[in-house]
């Protein structure tokens, strides 16, 4: 691994290498994938959320003083806001991440303030303010709680393809360090479980995954890993 320039370590590919193969199967899937997902009804959406967010506090994730990481929902993702708002209550410390550079497809973790306002990335996501001195280590996190496009029973995510956590997250493949946290945990809805996911080497497994019928705990060893699937 090598320095990316911003506090934090990358995998060694050259810019121009994607990380995710763009087959016309994976990119078919993708939109499957969030066809089904944007296809939930209001109070489907609604009711599923409210069974991931009070999973995920008896998991932990709105206790005081735990470091926990999320993303701000786009595109139909599962919604976070009921999570948030009672992490603030409970007094977990959160965090989200902004993209520090798109050409190199890193990001860091920055602390989500309810009194900052918010800035609207490249993709349209939003994202705190940048500064280098508020970033935080992903090792000195708890929890990552990642978005998910699809995922398997393997714990192998498919993501939108640009490798971003993936990048973020690659000391957990290298080896560096005892790795005891951060759980890794992917937050989807149940209609975007797929078939079994081809993982390339630099694909970061999740810990767990939570959807509104409960925690999946991935099946080890039983998954490929080959061909892309970030």
């Amino acid at each position: 691994m090598v320095r990316d320039g911003t506090g934090g370590w990358r995998l060694p590919f050259p810019a121009r290498v994607r990380m995710a193969q763009r087959s016309r199967q994976v990119a078919d899937e993708r939109r499957r994938l969030r066809g089904l997902r944007r296809a939930l009804s209001r109070e489907e959406r609604r009711a599923a959320e409210r069974r991931i967010a009070a999973t995920l506090r008896r998991m932990g994730c709105a206790a005081r003083g735990r470091r926990v990481a999320l993303y701000l929902a786009r595109d139909g993702e599962v919604d976070l806001a009921e999570l948030i708002r009672a992490a603030r209550l409970g007094g977990a410390r959160l965090y989200a991440p902004h993209i520090t550079s798109r050409r190199r497809r890193t990001m860091r973790f920055l602390p989500l303030y309810d009194d900052r306002a918010l800035r609207r990335n490249w993709y349209g996501i939003d994202e705190p303010e940048y500064d280098p001195a508020l970033g935080v280590a992903p090792g000195r996190l708890d929890v990552i709680l990642t978005p998910l496009v699809g995922f398997d029973r393997h714990g192998h995510r498919l993501g939108m393809g640009a490798g971003y956590y993936d990048r973020a997250l690659c000391r957990r493949l290298a080896g560096v360090g005892a790795w005891r946290r951060p759980r890794i945990v992917g937050v989807a809805f149940a209609c975007q479980e797929t078939g079994t996911i081809a993982a390339a080497p630099w694909d970061v497994p999740l810990d767990l995954v939570v959807t509104e019928r409960g925690v999946l705990r991935p099946a080890r060893g039983s998954g490929q890993r080959a061909g892309c699937t970030t």
